[in-house]
C-alpha cells in the first residue's frame, strides 16, 4: 500500500467513526441542504433550448451563420407550410388565407409570407415565361376567346354546357380550342359528385397551361415563429397555433392538405417523439432497476438506502448545475441520467460490502467501518478519474458537452461524498439484521476462477481481438444528418424527406452573401456552373429579361381578352343547372350519331354515361336542383380565380431593379447593402453522397455560405473533434492520476487496458451492427468511459487486496457490485433501444453493446492480465 491511499484510508476510518457518531445528524443536514438545493434550484436554473448554441459561436460556420441571419432574419429559424390541393387555384388561395391568419396572429408569429405568390409575381407572371411559351399560352387564349366571352356574358352551367353544344353541333367548328380536356374535366366532376368526393375544375391548367403560378398545385408558406428558449419547447405555442390554423382550413376545404416542417418543428417532434410513452418506459425502467437491485442486495433496507443516497445526490447536483453553470442545455439536461448511472455504483459496492460483513456476523457499526475502509479509497479513485474524463469536456468546441461535463464533474464528487456520508448514516440507523451469505440460483462451479486458470488464452484471444478491431475503426461513420435521428413517421420528418427531393424546395438549399450587385452577380454564375448546383437566385434574378418583346405580346392579348376578363367578379348568375344537363344529355347523344364528332368518341360516351346515372341517382332522393348546383359550383367556382389572376398578369409593365417592392427585395438585398444568393441542389439531398457533394462543391467557391447541410456537417465535424480531443485528454489526464496514486505502471495500465480494449470491442462491433455514431448516441460515451474507469479500479483493487477461496473474483462482492452495478445501468436504459426517436433508439442500442464489453473487459480480461501468481 503507497502513502497516498494509507493516508485516504485512515482519513476515511476518522470520517466513518464521526458519521456514526452523530448519524441524524448528518441526516438532518443533508436533508436540510436538499431543501435548500430544490429552492436554490427552482429559483435560478434555467433552461436553454436553442440547439444553434450547443456549438461554440467562434467556429466559422456558426459566424457565417449569424452573418447572414443578422442581414436576413426573416428568414432565420422558419418553419415551413407546405400547401398541397387538387388544383393550382386551390393551392393558392389556401396559401394566401393560410399566410394572412398567420400573420394576424401576431402572439405566436413575426411574420408570414410565401416566396412564390404576392401582388408583384401575380402582375409580373407572364413576363418570366419564355417568349416562345407566352406566344404559345397567347394562341390558346386566343382560340379561347369566343368562349370566354360566352362565359362572361352567361356565367352559369347553362352558359358553359351552351357554348360547348354549340361547338359540338357547328360544322365549322366555331369553337377552335380543343373540347377534349374540357370535356373530361367536366365528367371528373361528375365523377366525384357521385362518389360525394372533393373536385373542382381547374380552369388555370385548361386556359392558362398553369403557366400563371409559379407552382402547380404545391405551396411553401414561410413562417417565422416567436420562440421561447426558456422552456423545454420553445416552438410549442406557435406550432400548436398552427396546427390549429390549418386544422380548421382543412375541415372547411376537404380537399386540401397542410403539413408542417421546417428546423423548428423537426426539434419539436423530435423532443415529444423522445418524450413519448415516456411514462410507460419510465416506470418500466424502474421496475427493472428495483429488481436488478434487490437481486443484487437481497434487502428491502439497502434497496431504501440506495434509492434515499440517488435522489439526494441528484437533488445536490442539480443545486450545483444551477451555482456553476445557471441553466441546462440540450445536452447538459443529461447529467441526470450519467449521475444514475455512475453514482449508483458507489453506493451498490459499500451496499454489497455492508452486506457481507453483516452476513459474517461482524457488529452493523463495524460492518459500516470496513466497508467504508474496503471500498472508500476506490471509490474516491473512481469519482476522481471520472470527473477528469467529464473535465476534459470544457476546453472543446462543444458546448453543450462543456457545461455538461463541468455538472457531471461536481456530481461525481458529490455522489462520492454522500455515498461515503449519508449511507453510512442512513445504514447506522436502519441496519440489516440477520443477513445471509447470498448465494447464486446459477451455480457457477469452476467458472468463478476462469480468468485465473484460462488466462494465457484469455490474454492471445484479446490481443488478436483488439488488432481486429483496429482494422474495423476506418469504417467508423458519424451520421451528422439530425433528421436521421428522427422518427420517420412523423409528419416534419417525412414532409422535409419528400422537399430534400425537390430542385425548387429543397430546405437544404444553401445561401451566401455579397458585397454589392456585381459581385453577386459574378459568384451565382459561378456558382451555377457547379454539377451539383440546380440554380442560382438573387435579387436580378427577380428581374425578367427581354420584356420589351413581351410586353408586346400581353399587350395584344390584353386588347382580345381585356373588358370580357372584368365579368368574373360576380358570383354565378342564377340559372337552371337541371335543365342544362339534360339538354347537354341529348345533345351528346345527337352526336354520337354522326359518323365525324368534334370530340373523342370514347369521351362522348363516358360523359353520357355518367350524366346519365347522375341524372337518375338523382331520382326519388332528392327532387330539388341542390345536387346540380353543387355540381355547377364544382365546375365552375374556381374560374374566377384564373380569370382574375389573367386580368392581373395582363396590366404587367416594364420594370427595372429599383422597381422591386420592398416587402420581396428585403428578402435578397439587407438594409447593411448585402446580396444573399440562394443556391438550390440538383441532386436529392436525402442521398449522404449528394448532400456532401453539394456542400463540398459550393464551399469551394463560396467558403462563407450557410445553411442547414452545412452545419450539420460542421457541426459533426466539430462534436467528433471535440470528443476525440476529450477522450484522449481524458484517458492521458486519469493514466497520470492513477500513476501518482498507484505508483505502480503495471497497476494503472491495468485500469487503463480494459477500457480501451471495450471502447475498441464497442465500436467495431457498432461498426458491425451498422449503428452510425450520431448526435444522440454519442452522448452514451461519457457514461460508459466513466463505467469503464470505475469498474477496473474496483476490481483491480480488489485483487491486489488479496482473495480468499482459491482466488474466485467472480464470486466476490466486488465483481458482483461490478456486474449489479452495470446491470442497473443497463435496466435504467434498456427502454431507450424500443423508442420511436432513431437516435435515442441507437443510444439504447450502443449502451448495451458498451456496457456488455465493459464488464467483459473488467470481470474477465482484467484478472487474466493480473494473473494471480503475481
Amino acid at each position: 500500500m503507497n502513502r497516498h491511499s494509507s493516508l485516504i484510508d485512515k482519513f476515511l476510518c476518522w470520517w466513518g467513526a464521526q458519521v456514526l457518531r452523530f448519524p441524524w445528524v448528518i441526516i438532518i443536514l443533508t436533508l436540510l441542504l436538499s431543501a435548500a438545493s430544490i429552492q436554490y434550484t427552482a429559483d435560478n436554473l434555467g433552461i436553454n433550448t436553442n440547439s444553434s448554441e450547443l456549438i461554440s459561436p467562434d467556429l466559422p460556420f456558426q459566424k457565417n451563420r449569424l452573418h447572414i441571419e443578422a442581414e436576413f432574419p426573416q428568414d432565420a429559424g422558419v418553419i415551413i407550410l407546405v400547401v398541397d390541393a387538387l388544383t393550382p387555384e386551390e393551392t393558392s388561395e389556401t396559401a394566401k388565407y393560410l399566410a394572412q391568419t398567420l400573420n394576424q396572429q401576431s402572439d405566436a408569429f413575426i411574420s408570414a409570407y410565401i416566396p412564390t405568390e404576392n401582388d408583384f409575381f401575380r402582375q409580373q407572371a407572364l413576363l418570366f415565361l419564355e417568349a416562345i411559351e407566352l406566344e404559345e399560352l397567347g394562341s390558346n387564349l386566343t382560340d379561347a376567346q369566343p368562349f370566354i366571352g360566352h362565359l362572361s356574358q352567361n356565367y352559369n352551367l347553362e352558359g358553359l354546357l351552351d357554348i360547348i353544344s354549340q361547338a359540338l353541333l357547328s360544322k365549322d367548328q366555331s369553337l377552335p380550342m380543343d373540347l377534349n380536356p374540357l370535356l373530361l374535366s367536366i365528367n371528373d366532376a361528375i365523377t366525384h359528385q357521385l362518389n360525394d368526393q372533393p373536385y373542382h375544375i381547374s380552369w388555370q391548367s385548361l386556359l392558362a397551361a398553369n403557366k400563371l403560378n409559379t407552382e402547380i398545385n404545391r405551396t411553401l408558406v414561410i413562417a417565422r415563429p416567436k420562440l421561447n428558449y426558456d422552456e423545454i419547447l420553445p416552438a410549442e405555442y406557435a406550432l400548436k397555433t398552427a396546427r390549429n390554423t390549418v386544422n380548421l382550413i382543412m375541415q372547411e376545404n376537404p380537399g386540401v392538405k397542410i403539413r408542417i416542417t421546417g428546423e423548428p418543428a423537426l426539434e419539436h417532434e423530435e423532443l415529444e417523439s423522445v418524450s413519448e410513452g415516456a411514462v410507460i418506459a419510465g416506470v418500466i425502467s424502474l421496475i427493472l432497476v428495483c429488481t436488478s437491485l434487490w437481486t443484487g442486495l437481497r434487502s428491502f433496507k439497502l434497496l431504501l438506502a440506495t434509492f434515499i443516497v440517488l435522489i439526494l445526490g441528484l437533488i445536490l447536483t442539480a443545486g450545483f448545475a444551477a451555482i456553476s453553470v445557471g441553466h441546462l442545455n440540450l445536452i447538459s439536461i443529461a447529467f441526470a441520467v450519467l449521475y444514475i448511472g455512475l453514482g449508483v455504483d458507489y453506493a451498490i459496492h459499500i451496499c454489497l460490502y455492508y452486506r457481507e460483513g453483516r452476513a459474517q456476523g461482524l457488529s452493523n457499526h463495524k460492518s459500516i467501518i470496513d466497508s467504508i475502509q474496503s471500498v472508500g479509497f476506490s471509490i474516491f479513485l473512481c469519482a476522481l478519474t471520472t470527473s477528469i474524463g467529464f473535465l476534459a469536456f470544457i476546453p472543446t468546441d462543444y458546448s453543450g458537452v462543456s457545461e455538461l461535463g463541468i455538472i457531471s464533474a461536481g456530481g461525481m464528487f458529490i455522489g462520492m461524498a454522500i455515498s461515503l456520508t449519508l449511507l453510512p448514516a442512513v445504514l447506522a440507523i436502519l441496519p440489516v439484521n440477520n443477513a445471509q451469505p447470498i448465494h447464486s440460483v446459477i451455480n457457477m462451479g469452476g467458472f468463478s476462477t476462469f480468468p485465473f486458470r484460462h488466462s494465457t488464452s484469455i490474454r492471445i484471444f484479446s490481443i488478436i481481438t483488439a488488432l481486429l478491431s483496429v482494422f474495423l475503426l476506418s469504417k467508423i461513420v458519424f451520421d451528422s444528418n439530425p433528421i436521421n435521428l428522427r422518427d420517420p413517421n412523423s409528419e416534419s420528418v417525412s414532409t422535409i424527406k419528400e422537399l430534400l427531393t425537390s430542385q425548387n424546395n429543397s430546405p437544404f438549399s444553401l445561401a451566401t452573401l455579397a458585397p454589392d450587385l456585381k459581385s453577386a452577380t459574378q459568384l451565382a454564375h459561378r456558382l451555377k456552373q457547379l454539377p451539383s448546383v440546380h440554380s442560382t437566385i438573387f435579387l436580378k434574378s427577380l428581374v425578367a429579361e427581354n420584356q420589351d418583346e413581351k410586353i408586346e405580346i400581353i399587350e395584344e392579348l390584353d386588347l382580345i381578352l381585356g373588358d370580357q376578363l372584368n365579368n368574373f367578379d360576380s358570383e354565378l348568375k342564377k340559372g337552371n343547372p337541371k335543365k342544362a344537363l339534360i339538354s347537354f344529355y341529348s345533345v351528346i347523344s345527337k352526336v354520337l350519331k354522326q359518323d365525324s364528332t368534334p370530340a373523342p368518341k370514347e369521351t362522348l360516351k363516358k360523359l353520357q354515361n355518367n350524366i346519365s346515372q347522375f341524372i337518375y341517382s338523382r331520382i326519388g332522393i332528392d327532387t330539388g336542383r341542390k345536387p346540380y348546383y353543387s355540381l355547377e359550383e364544382s365546375i365552375l367556382s374556381l374560374l374566377p380565380n384564373t380569370m382574375n389572376r389573367l386580368k392581373s398578369s395582363l396590366t404587367a409593365t416594364p420594370y427595372e431593379i429599383s422597381d422591386i417592392p420592398d416587402y420581396l427585395s428585403q428578402h435578397w438585398h439587407s438594409k447593411n447593402g448585402f446580396y444573399k444568393i440562394l443556391i438550390t441542389p440538383e441532386y436529392d439531398q436525402n442521398k449522404v453522397e449528394n448532400l456532401k457533394q453539394f456542400v463540398s462543391e459550393v464551399q469551394t467557391i463560396a467558403p462563407s455560405s450557410s445553411g442547414l447541410p452545412v452545419a450539420d456537417q460542421a457541426s459533426g465535424a466539430a462534436v467528433v473533434k471535440a470528443f476525440s480531443q476529450a477522450f484522449a485528454g481524458a484517458i492521458i489526464a486519469i493514466s497520470i492520476l492513477l500513476l501518482i496514486i498507484l505508483k505502480n505502471i503495471r497497476h494503472t495500465l491495468l485500469v487503463i487496458g480494459p477500457l480501451l480494449f471495450s471502447a475498441l470491442l464497442t465500436v467495431a462491433t457498432n461498426v458491425i451492427l451498422n449503428n452510425s455514431f450520431n448526435f444522440a448516441n454519442i452522448i452514451a460515451l461519457p457514461l460508459l468511459m466513466g463505467m469503464g474507469v470505475d469498474s477496473s479500479i474496483h476490481i483491480m483493487q480488489r485483487l491486489k487486496s488479496g482473495l480468499d477461496n482459491n482466488n474466485e473474483i467472480l464470486k466476490s462482492s466486488t465483481a458482483r457490485g461490478v456486474f449489479f452495478s452495470a446491470l442497473t445501468t443497463l435496466c435504467s436504459f434498456s427502454s431507450l433501444a424500443f423508442t420511436p426517436h432513431v437516435g435515442t433508439a441507437s443510444m439504447g442500442l450502443l449502451l448495451a453493446v458498451g456496457i456488455f464489453f465493459t464488464l467483459f473487459c473488467t470481470l474477465i480480461v482484467l484478472p487474466a492480465f493480473y494473473s494471480h501468481k503475481t
